[in-house]
């Protein structure tokens, strides 16, 4: 799903599937995100320190063909925890209120609930039109909760 907002996703997505199920489905917080992308690594991305070629949709030095569209789930290998596009394909909203820095970030993962954004949101992960330092497990960026655009989309975490 892409052209989706924090908004849309929260507002009506989430309720909708969980109704739908029975289960319990939400946004990861920046701390889950983050800790999915590494997948035990410490470098940049998952796979090492350099982006090199085919590991992840992104703007031009990524693939051996620039892609100007997202790419099928499973066009590039999982990291080493089973997950794809953890780098690259669409920004992905997470739970957590933007804050310029980590100071006071809670401990236990949860996502912060206020902060130094006002309301706005953080995205993770890159996309198809990002350069490879906006792929690294570490970048993010902050966004207005209702801003859609053909680079966003989400993942979901399945509480049990």
């Amino acid at each position: 799903v892409t052209n989706v907002s924090y908004n849309d996703i929260t507002g009506e997505f989430i309720p909708w599937l969980n109704s739908k199920t029975g289960n319990t489905y939400r946004l990861p917080t920046e701390a889950e995100w983050e800790y999915a992308a590494r997948a035990g690594s410490n470098t940049a991305y998952s796979w090492g320190d350099l982006i090199g070629s085919n590991n992840a949709n992104c703007y031009i030095e990524c693939s051996d063909s620039f892609s100007s569209q997202t790419a099928p789930v499973g066009s590039y290998s999982a990291n080493s925890y089973g997950l794809f596009d953890m780098h690259g394909n669409v920004w992905e909203w997470t739970a957590d209120i933007y804050n310029s820095d980590y100071i006071g970030v809670p401990v236990d993962g949860s996502a912060r609930s206020s902060g130094s954004g006002g309301t706005d949101r953080v995205r993770r992960g890159g996309s198809f039109l990002s350069n490879p330092p906006n792929l690294r497990s570490a970048a993010r960026v902050r966004s207005t909760p209702s801003l859609r655009h053909y680079s966003f989309g989400f993942r979901l975490v399945q509480d049990l």
